[in-house]
């Protein structure tokens, strides 16, 4: 679930459906890699998610790379669950505490395995612009993919945090960067708060060493720092505490205390200091 990409104040671009749907395998294949590796008892620690194992992340990523692959190849048949969802709210919670959760692990990897594959073939084809439902707002193609990419990602690293594991981190970020930009305005009306009129300057070094920069050059808010920390940030896995982002203004600060670049309700995040990254 994600807000609509935008030029967001930046150069940027973004990727054409291939580049973006090779850099969503790359993310998924990533993840597979660590938690295929895992015995039985490493499926069932729990994860930074309150609740949350690293069996119920890869589900939740399964059942929703499964649900994006019905949006795109089978739109009615989506509208029809989304009008469920509607009068069942409460059947649709129950569903995601259930679904996956019988399977074994070998069965769960196959599942989610066959439906993020599924998904990649057909999204490739499209036009980036193409509009695709989804659970809020339809969205393009290109925003579609991202928003995978970052769900993967950023499950992704409950899994890692609660594994002892260490992520090298990738330019891949630059997608979820730019979402995080994108998602200032969604930040605050998600809460109900007023969207500040003054523009935030983002100037983030990527993993491999180039700036990437959104928002005008003369803005008095600043956020500078390491893009995995500004990504960590975006998605709630990480507070500004535990990060060696730095803030300049008031309102770059308090965006930063609430950014979130999914489209629910803004969720518990993470507290001070129960997860410190280390960076060189």
């Amino acid at each position: 679930m994600v807000a609509e990409l935008s030029s967001a104040g930046g150069s940027y671009k973004g990727p054409k459906m291939k580049e973006i749907c090779t850099d969503l395998a790359k993310e998924y294949e990533e993840l597979d890699t660590i938690v295929a590796a895992l015995d039985e008892s490493g499926w069932y620690v729990m994860t930074p998610a309150e609740g949350w194992t690293v069996k119920d992340q890869i589900r939740h990523l399964a059942y929703y790379d499964e649900r994006a692959k019905l949006a795109v190849t089978e739109p009615e048949a989506f509208g029809q669950y989304l009008a469920d969802i509607t009068i069942d709210p409460e059947g649709h919670r129950e569903t995601l505490e259930k679904v996956g959760k019988e399977l074994a692990i070998a069965e769960l990897l196959n599942w989610w395995r066959q439906e993020r594959r599924a998904l990649l073939d057909a999204l490739i084809p499209l036009a980036r612009k193409a509009r695709l439902r989804w659970y809020g707002p339809p969205l393009s193609a290109l925003s579609f993919a991202t928003a995978r990419l970052m769900e993967t990602w950023a499950h992704g690293q409950d899994v890692v945090d609660a594994l002892g594991i260490e992520r090298v981190p990738t330019d891949r970020l630059r997608h979820i960067a730019h979402l995080g930009v994108a998602t200032f305005g969604w930040s605050y009306s998600v809460r109900q708060m007023k969207v500040p009129d003054s523009p935030v300057r983002v100037e983030i070094t990527s993993p491999s060493g180039e700036l990437w920069a959104w928002g005008p050059e003369k803005a008095k808010d600043i956020v500078k720092g390491p893009a995995e920390d500004f990504c960590l940030v975006v998605v709630q896995r990480r507070t500004l505490a535990d990060t060696q982002l730095v803030i300049e203004g008031a309102t770059a600060r308090q965006w930063m205390s609430i950014a979130q670049t999914y489209a629910g309700l803004p969720g518990a995040g993470r507290k001070p200091g129960m997860l410190s990254k280390s960076t060189s």
